[in-house]
């Protein structure tokens, strides 16, 4: 017999819906899909079975997140088809951070309406970001809430999981003065900083497609673009030389998340004029009059990722990680200091 419901139905829940989205979704979340999947989409719970083999000592390394309000500008656009990625993105560039290799991933999508086209399309962004950072889509959860939130709106956050053999996590506290920061080009805003965003240009349906010469593209388009998922890049740089430690630039900007990665005593100086600041955060700083300092203590400015590596060790570095398609460049180096970031 068939599940169905008339009354929950009623209530504003058609679960034939989802078993709509999930075949939709079947699809796009085969193709991620590695060899440690032991289960499909669809059961309780999703299997996976880790390769430990070159591994001593394997620690599971967990990461979780949200896409935060840039939902906003999808809904505005009615454009779902990219915020997987960023979703993704979110936790393996944390996971990464440790020095571990995602393994797997689960979302979950809370939806005013359940709209089966509408769902497929989210976890076909989420399923790209899988493929993108190597780790399998095992499971996921969608739940119709009605009355909770309007029927076209919906929140997405996910988990992963990685491994990282315990003799080589990151060792942050091994960092010294003179050793070099490097940094990692972003793709643009990332999804940190939105609540600022949206208030600075006043977000609604004519303003994200407004076009901007600066830009290139309409407002829209530009926010839109999906964080950059670094995990293949940083995987290879760990393979090619001493990596002491990785931070994921991410809400809170460089004053926030760059001390996280550095030892008591030591900071990071880095010359403004080192930083290749983007487009659209010139045009976030004149449009809303904001500091430069809140600038650096909100966005990425441009730079998604920095790593300290040995001074000798620089320019190899950024060799190996322009090899592996990221832009890259010496940001600055660390000094004996308790200020965390100093930006001059």
């Amino acid at each position: 017999m068939k599940s169905y419901s008339d009354s929950y139905k009623a209530a504003g829940v058609d679960v034939t819906a989802g078993y709509r989205s999930v075949e939709l979704m079947k699809k796009h979340v085969a193709k991620t899909f590695t060899k440690g999947v032991l289960s499909g989409i669809g059961g309780f719970g999703g299997l996976f079975e880790i390769d430990t083999e070159g591994i001593k000592n394997p620690v599971l390394v967990s990461g979780t997140d949200g896409v935060g309000t840039k939902l906003k500008v999808a809904m505005l656009l009615d454009k779902h088809d990219t915020i997987g990625i960023d979703c993704v993105a979110m936790c393996v560039n944390d996971i990464i951070c440790c020095g571990a290799k995602p393994q797997f991933f689960l979302d979950y999508i809370a939806i005013g309406k359940n709209y089966p086209e509408k769902v497929a399309e989210i976890v076909a962004g989420v399923a790209e970001g899988c493929v993108q950072s190597g780790c399998a889509l095992i499971g996921g959860e969608t739940a119709e809430h009605p009355g909770m939130m309007p029927e076209d709106e919906y929140d997405l956050a996910g988990f992963s999981v990685g491994v990282v053999d315990k003799d080589k996590i990151l060792k942050p506290e091994t960092q010294k003065p003179g050793d070099v920061m490097i940094a990692i080009k972003s793709s643009g805003v990332h999804s940190n900083g939105f609540s600022l965003v949206r208030k600075v240009f006043n977000i609604n349906e004519t303003t994200v497609k407004e076009y901007y010469d600066e830009l290139g593209t309409t407002l829209g388009e530009a926010l839109l673009t999906p964080t950059r998922i670094y995990v293949r890049a940083i995987l290879s740089l760990l393979d090619s030389v001493k990596v002491k430690s990785i931070s994921h630039i991410t809400g809170g900007g460089f004053y926030e998340n760059i001390p996280r990665s550095l030892p008591k005593g030591i900071s990071a100086k880095i010359q403004r004029s080192n930083v290749q600041v983007l487009p659209i955060f010139e045009l976030i700083a004149k449009k809303g009059n904001i500091p430069e300092r809140d600038m650096f203590n909100t966005f990425n400015m441009g730079v998604g990722m920095t790593v300290v590596v040995n001074k000798e060790d620089a320019d190899k570095a950024i060799e190996v990680l322009k090899t592996a398609g990221e832009d890259a460049y010496v940001l600055g180096e660390l000094t004996e200091s308790d200020e965390g970031v100093i930006i001059e």
